[in-house]
């Protein structure tokens, strides 16, 4: 959708962004001394580029995303992934998948419905910036600049059932009070404009849990 902006607005947008400090990752409050899981993806290295296929230039699928470093006191795992530089007051929610097996494992390329991909019946989805249940492939307006997308994973202990569709806001207290590891893995992603370059005003990420 953010593609269709026209570019001039996305110029004189470019320094309005969510920021880092408003990831799940950064203001969930996990203790420093937590356990640290590893995230890693078969499509890109952190806070390298994250291939066309996985956008909304391209097919649109979800990228597959791995996990190690799972504690086995966890219940369960969290997946959100969040656009930290989204022209908007809060990180824009790209994804958010809950109830995952708490045990290192994969989720294989398509495994979200995206637009024209039905992806996986058995994966509990949450509800996106779009109110819907799935991905939304990375789509940054045109002369923003580079965007930072966190695929961000969180252990679990037991604890409440989440709801059918549950959003930012049930995910990020689920993880408050239950988070018990987590990792990151950040991948970008630029629309060339001829006169903003890949990577302007986009400082590195800290993958760590927040004190």
């Amino acid at each position: 959708m953010l593609e269709k902006l026209p570019e001039a607005l996305g110029h004189a947008l470019r320094d309005r962004r969510a920021g880092l400090d408003k990831l799940v990752f950064n203001t969930c409050g996990m203790r420093s001394g937590l356990g640290m899981l590893k995230v890693t993806s078969l499509a890109f290295a952190d806070h390298a580029p994250i291939p066309e296929r996985y956008t909304a230039d391209g097919e649109g699928l979800s990228p597959p995303i791995d996990w190690t470093g799972v504690p086995e006191s966890a219940h369960s795992l969290v997946l959100i992934v969040e656009d930290a530089d989204a022209p908007t007051s809060d990180p824009l929610v790209h994804a958010i998948v809950v109830d995952i097996p708490p045990q290192d494992a994969s989720m294989h390329e398509g495994a979200l419905k995206s637009p024209g991909h039905a992806g996986e019946d058995d994966l509990h989805a949450g509800r996106n910036s779009y109110f819907m249940a799935g991905w939304i492939p990375p789509d940054p307006p045109r002369g923003h600049g580079q965007h930072r997308y966190a695929f961000q994973l969180f252990a679990l202990a037991e604890g409440r059932r989440f709801s059918g569709k549950p959003t930012r806001g049930e995910v990020l207290k689920a993880i408050q009070e239950r988070g018990i590891a987590g990792g990151m893995l950040v991948g970008t992603y630029t629309r060339p404009d001829g006169s903003i370059e890949a990577g302007q005003g986009a400082p590195a990420v800290r993958s760590r849990i927040a004190n």
